[in-house]
């Protein structure tokens, strides 16, 4: 029980909404539902540039949302469920909504067709292809 009280005290609640109030960061979280996905492919499918990408996915970071990985030159993220667990209910809901969500939709097909492209954009070739499930 200690522990779940220290766990209570040390998450915040306020960076965990204001990350989730911004429509970037929840397209970012969107395309990497249950994958990891490589910040290039963030650049591509978004269509904003790598570096405000990965401010957005800083934001995400210091807000206990997502994790990186580093492999050479390219820059990995994923989802991580927060320790807290009303915060991995609502972020576990959020995932579901979006996958509802037309536009959200739109973006995990664009994120499919740039990983499947025979020739990928420039940018993009030599990262590693994410496992895209289109549930």
């Amino acid at each position: 029980m200690r522990s779940e009280k220290n766990n209570e005290k040390s998450f915040n609640m306020e960076l965990f909404f204001a990350a989730l109030a911004d429509n970037t960061r929840l397209r970012l979280l969107n395309l990497m539902q249950d994958t990891e996905v490589c910040v290039c492919y963030f650049v591509e499918v978004i269509g904003t540039n790598q570096p405000k990408i990965s401010r957005h996915l800083a934001y995400l970071r210091k807000a206990g949302i997502v994790a990186a990985r580093r492999d050479g030159i390219w820059a990995h993220y994923r989802i991580m469920m927060p320790k807290n667990e009303h915060a991995a209910r609502v972020l576990r809901d959020i995932q579901e909504w979006l996958k509802t969500d037309k536009v959200m939709q739109k973006d995990r097909i664009q994120l499919a067709k740039v990983c499947c492209a025979p020739q990928p954009p420039v940018s993009i070739q030599g990262a590693p292809r994410p496992q895209i499930a289109m549930g």
